[in-house]
């Protein structure tokens, strides 16, 4: 009975460590775009003022980062949770009636 909730706990601690570093992740490569792209428009606006061109990385960055929120605060997460917890339910179905 140990061995059981010792697992739990443990699938509990790993989980809670995997959105950790998803949120890390996400913060980090926010963080990154804000500190990055304004160093970009300065860079633009003193070389070449005539010819705006970072606006391409700021959409490329901005495009991946909304793709990182989705993936990180997740449209669909809940789905991803009852799907974990059906097929959990399933394989304790089949070693029961083993």
């Amino acid at each position: 009975m140990e061995n059981l909730t010792y697992n739990k706990e443990n699938l509990a601690y790993e989980k809670a460590a995997k959105r950790v570093k998803d949120l890390k992740g996400f913060y980090g490569n926010l963080a990154s775009y804000c500190i990055v792209i304004p160093f970009l428009i300065i860079i633009n606006m003193i070389t070449s003022p005539e010819h705006l061109w970072f606006y391409w990385p700021m959409l490329g960055w901005g495009i991946g980062i909304v793709a990182h929120a989705v993936n990180t605060f997740g449209i669909g997460k809940d789905w991803e949770e009852k799907k974990i917890q059906e097929i959990m339910d399933r394989e304790k179905r089949n070693v029961k009636s083993l």
